[in-house]
């Protein structure tokens, strides 16, 4: 049972701080199962007396994160039904002004088993709707339940905790931290990373440019909890080796141990030494989840357990993480809906540099004592983890 102050002081972070507050004129779609209610409560009371209107969404329990359809179409659907998504779910997006959703699973094991087509069809068919979400204000956070909380080993009472502790601490002083590193994303042409791969007793480098993109800052904006300074690099520049070593789970299913080789922008080889089968199903869903859509650095030293959640993998700090499949087109422009932003990021699709896929999928690589990582530089700038802190050498 959390206590009813921390939820209060939960729900003050998402709406004050990630979202800049709500007021009247907005409609605010505020999505999770029902075991995450306790939250959700909260959220629609303090919208409704700051004068917005709440649109809330109870997502079905064997529907991963309340795609457009569930496991159950997944697995029984022919195209035809696939593609008939009713209107209204298309306006109820649209017509929101801003999002909260609120990850949590009753029982993730329902939406385990389907096949690699079926994952690749429901994730096809979601993301024109994931578009609208992300050129809206929004902001995800994770709830804690038993069902998470089995898929990561723990007692619900040590993940609550963990949880809860995670999600009620001011997000503001990561900022500080973020800001030194910033600068350099932003004037940087190339980022190379060398990771260890164990196995083979190697060092693997993988390089590429992010000379179009922009370093975003993330301290509560987008994710709660949060921590990372990530952008979107040339998707066609992609070049080499990598290993990432921190398991994460996707669809309740966990990836461990994985191996990607790119040549001009495009994974040719992979392999995961735990759900190869589900890392398989992401790399092969469309053309744009061969290539990479995020390079990010993992910011938040209270991050001290490693959670297989993305949520909170990816934001451990000392880590780094890419994400296989769409770009950010934040990362290349600041208003994607204007008609500067539109012209601009049609040119850079275009030319290959801004990726499009139905998926968009972290997966972490540990820089910390202990873990595969060996060095990342951005251009001639080495950059080093002191106590969970991305900082310049030196």
């Amino acid at each position: 049972m959390i206590k009813r102050e921390d939820l209060e002081t939960w729900a003050g972070f998402l709406l004050d701080h990630s979202l800049g507050g709500v007021g009247p004129g907005d409609r605010v779609m505020i999505k999770g199962e029902r075991v995450c209610w306790p939250l959700m409560d909260v959220l629609e009371r303090r919208v409704v007396e700051a004068g917005a209107v709440p649109d809330v969404y109870l997502v079905p329990p064997n529907n991963d994160r309340g795609r457009v359809w569930s496991a159950t179409v997944g697995r029984s659907a022919t195209p035809e039904q696939l593609a008939a998504v009713p209107d209204w779910h298309r306006q109820r997006y649209s017509s929101m002004t801003k999002y909260v959703e609120v990850l949590g699973a009753e029982d993730p094991k329902q939406y385990i088993g389907l096949e690699p087509a079926q994952s690749q069809a429901l994730a096809a068919a979601d993301r024109p709707f994931a578009d609208i979400r992300l050129s809206k204000s929004w902001v995800i956070t994770l709830y804690p339940t038993a069902g998470f909380a089995e898929l990561e080993g723990m007692s619900l009472e040590d993940f609550e905790a963990f949880i809860v502790g995670a999600s009620t601490v001011d997000p503001t002083p990561l900022r500080a931290a973020e800001e030194a590193i910033a600068p350099l994303v932003d004037r940087g042409s190339t980022v190379t990373i060398v990771t260890r791969c164990p196995k083979e007793e190697r060092d693997l480098t993988l390089s590429m440019s992010i000379a179009e993109g922009r370093a975003m800052m993330s301290y509560g904006l987008r994710n709660f909890p949060d921590g990372e300074v990530f952008t979107s690099p040339d998707a066609s520049s992609v070049s080499g080796e990598i290993y990432l070593d921190l398991p994460v789970t996707y669809g309740g299913v966990d990836i461990r141990g994985i191996y990607l080789k790119f040549a001009s922008g495009r994974i040719v080889d992979y392999r995961a030494e735990e759900g190869h089968d589900r890392l398989a199903a992401i790399i092969e869903t469309d053309d744009g989840s061969h290539r990479l859509g995020e390079v990010a650095l993992g910011m938040n030293p209270g991050l001290d357990r490693v959670l297989k959640h993305p949520l909170f993998v990816e934001k451990v700090g000392g880590t780094l993480h890419i994400a296989i499949g769409a770009s950010y087109e934040t990362c290349f422009v600041a208003d994607p809906a204007s008609e500067e932003g539109r012209e601009r990021i049609a040119g850079l699709e275009a030319a290959g540099v801004l990726n499009r896929s139905a998926q968009h999928v972290d997966i972490v690589a540990d820089f910390r004592p202990g873990g595969c990582g060996v060095s990342v530089r951005i251009d001639d700038t080495e950059l080093v983890q002191r106590e969970g802190v991305w900082a310049v050498a030196g």
